[in-house]
């Protein structure tokens, strides 16, 4: 069994995660672990950005909830599911879902492949998003796992995941487009015999309405895409500028194990999604990979425009 925080008797919450135990124990629903978790006070002050996301409900939620579920990955899943209503009701904003994976990797940081997992069904589930898993990756409290490659596994993880979601949804409009145009040209041919195969496929059929939506739904997923791929290398940017800047200062060798870890991963975030990165190169280059930058950083960039030349 993995140490839970609340086993600590004078934690704040410490009673509340023993009744939720007792709770999902007794198979509750949903709505009665909301129930439980209802008087939890808030830490966090009115005027904090967000004072509807309670981090101590999030806290006592999921080290409970995964502290049971920790005998599998099936019994990790099972629990994910049935409480699913819970996780999106707790992590509604990107801070709260930042929250969620602080927690996990406080249970889970001695088994990695069940934090890679966990984040996968997560996203999968659209428990949280792919850009809390990046500004969590890059954040200050995990910059003691950046070198572990079960991060950068869940990274590239995430990555995909995003542009699977875009492709699936450009192939759909594609298809519905065709399908729609195959229908106007059709509907201009048709002749009285063809009603009743008429009739059968226009239950199938698009409107001009539908793919308005679908358009629309893609425009916001490459919107998102777009997102990500900013989120992640301005952090790699940030984390970079600030190494060399430091080495500079203190008159230190910049050529580090952590400099040459990093500026690879950012090399390998270039090469393994290249198709995705070549459509928001020139925002890239406008927005973040900027004439100012230090060169072993802009190289990077450079290097892969010259590649996809």
């Amino acid at each position: 069994m993995i140490d839970s925080i609340f086993d600590v008797a004078t934690l704040p919450g410490t009673v509340t995660a023993h009744q939720l135990v007792v709770a999902i124990r007794q198979k509750c629903t949903p709505e009665e672990v909301l129930a439980v978790l209802k008087d939890l006070p808030n830490p966090r002050s009115e005027e904090e950005a967000d004072s509807r996301f309670n981090p101590l409900k999030i806290d006592v939620f999921v080290q409970t909830l995964l502290n049971l579920g920790s005998k599998s990955f099936s019994h990790s899943f099972a629990a994910i599911s049935k409480f699913h209503y819970v996780f999106k009701i707790l992590a509604e904003s990107e801070e709260a879902q930042i929250c969620i994976l602080r927690n996990m990797i406080e249970l889970w940081k001695n088994h990695q492949q069940m934090m890679i997992v966990l984040v996968d069904k997560m996203l999968k589930t659209q428990i949280i998003e792919c850009s809390a898993v990046a500004n969590w990756i890059f954040s200050k409290e995990m910059m003691q796992e950046f070198t572990k490659s079960y991060l950068w596994e869940i990274l590239h993880i995430t990555i995909k995941k995003m542009n699977k979601h875009v492709t699936k949804l450009s192939a759909e409009l594609g298809e519905a487009r065709e399908k729609l145009a195959r229908e106007e040209h059709s509907d201009s041919e048709s002749d009285e015999d063809d009603e009743a195969k008429k009739k059968q496929d226009d239950t199938e059929k698009p409107t001009e309405e539908m793919v308005e939506r679908m358009e629309e739904k893609l425009e916001a997923a490459q919107a998102d895409q777009k997102n990500l791929f900013l989120i992640i290398f301005q952090r790699f940017i940030m984390i970079l500028s600030e190494h060399l800047v430091k080495c500079d200062t203190d008159g230190k060798d910049y050529n580090t194990h952590w400099y040459k870890w990093t500026i690879g991963r950012l090399q390998q975030v270039f090469l393994a999604h290249h198709e995705q990165v070549q459509k928001y190169s020139s925002t890239l280059e406008t927005l973040l990979f900027t004439q100012d930058l230090d060169p072993h950083i802009l190289d990077v960039f450079h290097q892969f425009v010259a590649l996809r030349g």
